[in-house]
């Protein structure tokens, strides 16, 4: 546990990709299996279960010190759990501390009674720096600086391997990684996950540019609708004794559980990537109706009656068992609306093939965005390259995305909040609000869309202007004007106002605007999908 608390701790204090790098693979080589796995995991956020809820540790910390030293101690530092490190009053230091496979094993083992005895046993064994790593570590809540992708490219670099075969094994092995660890180093054979479904990397675009537009040739370019839903990967294979399916979402968390209806009636050996809508038959619904299904454990019949899932398929990666990755995007369409069109295959009629779209020049390319983007149902438009093979990531110059225009409205700062990590000192993180009449009610949070600079002076603004305080939440005037951005509205009840954006970022801050003359609730309302 040592040495994981002590790579944490350098890592946050460093900045730059390479030294990060560096850093953890001399981790790796010097620390011990399983250990140097569940490190691996947890960086990477693969960890699937939380040792502890963040409520367990609040509560605690304030069963052993004064609540009002504690809240004022959080709303300084602005992260419960460096707050909780530094606050713990209790320490006897152990001589040794177990290894991190050990505390994880302690966890996964312990009766849900018996949780905040093993964690307050921990917490006074450690010094603030090993507290604050179990306690991120616990809550999965890391947050420095090395993202998943950048952990599977220091794999690759650390083994001399290739990026995409530590993209393909990644999803179908499962921490500590031993054996993955031990193929890296040439001490075993690549681990073989042909018996397992796994979810693929899946293939990303890139925002379209006026020079992509302008230099459109439509021989080239494969045109579809862009949907608004979620886009998901399908994977099945019911040749096997053991039936397997599965419904993942891009970043390969199954959500077969939410949509039994999509599953129920596929079959063969396939893997298809497409967009989740709610469908009834041929109809798209909006995203609205969509966020009626996720999340949801078990969904009744009821609800799967009223908010039937459909799947838009755009790609196949496998068909009838054979990887198609390899054929460019024309033949991969091919074969995709041969396979779907063979009804006798008892295909799943819920999956639908995405329609293709034509444009004979830039100009018409260009007019034919504007008219599917009056489509609710349609965020815009996806060129693909017909020669494209399917890589995991974002190759450049392969699939673009053109969405329609952000909606903007003038909104007003309610409250504010500090940030996390870096962000931890700076309230970055602000609430406003559309009036109703004389009354501002809150329609979302944004804590994005500005620089640095406008960072520092929002901060001073929020400092200088507050009037109230709840917890590490910041009432201000309601003074300043924020345009935001948002991709949508939808009906929210846990906001007064009845509403919120999807996607929202500052876009704008406009010290120049009277609050009076923001827009209102009326105004929001307008915009919601229907």
């Amino acid at each position: 546990m040592e040495a994981f608390s002590e790579l944490l701790e350098q890592l946050y204090f460093t900045s730059g990709n390479n030294a990060k790098a560096a850093l953890i693979k001399d981790y790796l080589a010097s620390t011990p299996d399983p250990d140097r796995g569940w490190a691996v995991a947890a960086i990477a956020g693969a960890l699937k279960f939380d040792f502890f809820k963040r409520n367990t540790v609040k509560k605690l910390i304030t069963e052993r010190v004064d609540g009002e030293l504690f809240a004022m101690s959080y709303d300084y530092v602005g992260e419960v759990s460096e707050t909780v490190a530094h606050l713990w009053p209790d320490y006897e230091p152990s001589v040794k501390l177990p290894a991190l496979s050990e505390i994880i094993d302690d966890f996964m083992g312990v009766s849900r009674n018996k949780v905040s005895g093993t964690l307050a046993n921990y917490l006074s064994i450690m010094t603030p720096a090993q507290r604050w790593a179990l306690l991120k570590l616990g809550t999965r809540g890391l947050r420095i600086g090395v993202s998943a992708r950048s952990i599977k490219q220091i794999l690759a670099d650390y083994g001399n391997k290739d990026i995409s075969d530590i993209e393909t094994l990644w999803h179908g092995v499962k921490p500590p990684y031993t054996n993955l660890l031990l193929w890296l180093e040439d001490k075993g054979p690549k681990p073989d996950i042909s018996d397992v479904l796994t979810f693929h990397p899946v293939m990303l675009s890139h925002p379209i540019e006026e020079k992509h537009i302008d230099d459109f040739c439509p021989h080239l370019w494969q045109i579809e609708n862009k949907y608004d839903g979620i886009r998901v990967q399908l994977a099945c294979n019911t040749q096997k004794a053991e039936s397997q399916k599965a419904l993942f979402s891009r970043t390969g968390d199954d959500i077969s559980h939410a949509f039994p209806d999509l599953l129920e009636a596929i079959s063969g050996n396939l893997v298809l990537d497409g967009e989740l809508l709610v469908m009834h038959k041929e109809s798209i619904d909006t995203f609205n109706a969509l966020q009626q299904r996720l999340n949801k454990k078990k969904p009744s019949n009821a609800l799967m009656k009223t908010f039937p899932a459909g799947m838009i398929v755009y790609d196949a990666l496998v068909i009838e068992g054979i990887d198609l990755t390899s054929l460019p995007l024309a033949e991969r369409r091919k074969k995709l609306q041969d396979y779907l069109t063979q009804t006798e295959k008892g295909i799943n009629p819920r999956l639908h093939l995405s329609t293709t779209l034509f444009a004979a020049s830039a100009d018409e390319l260009r007019a034919l965005h504007q008219k599917v983007c009056q489509n609710r149902a349609v965020e815009g438009l996806m060129l693909k390259r017909l020669d494209s093979y399917y890589v995991p990531g974002r190759p450049k110059g392969k699939w673009y995305k053109w969405k329609r225009d952000a909606f903007t409205v003038d909104a007003v700062m309610m409250y504010a909040q500090r940030g996390h990590g870096k962000r931890s000192s700076f309230y970055s993180d602000y609430t406003f609000g559309a009036w109703q009449d004389d009354t501002l009610l809150p329609i979302g949070k944004a804590y994005s869309g500005f620089t640095d600079d406008e960072l520092k002076k929002l901060d001073n603004w929020v400092r200088r202007n507050a009037i109230g305080r709840f917890g590490p939440v910041r009432e201000v005037k309601k003074e300043l004007v924020l345009e935001v951005a948002f991709d949508a509205v939808h009906t929210s009840s846990r906001h007064k106002s009845g509403v919120a954006l999807r996607f929202p970022r500052i876009h704008r801050i406009r010290w120049d605007k009277p609050a009076s003359e923001a827009d209102t609730l009326e105004t929001i309302v307008s915009l919601i999908d229907t």
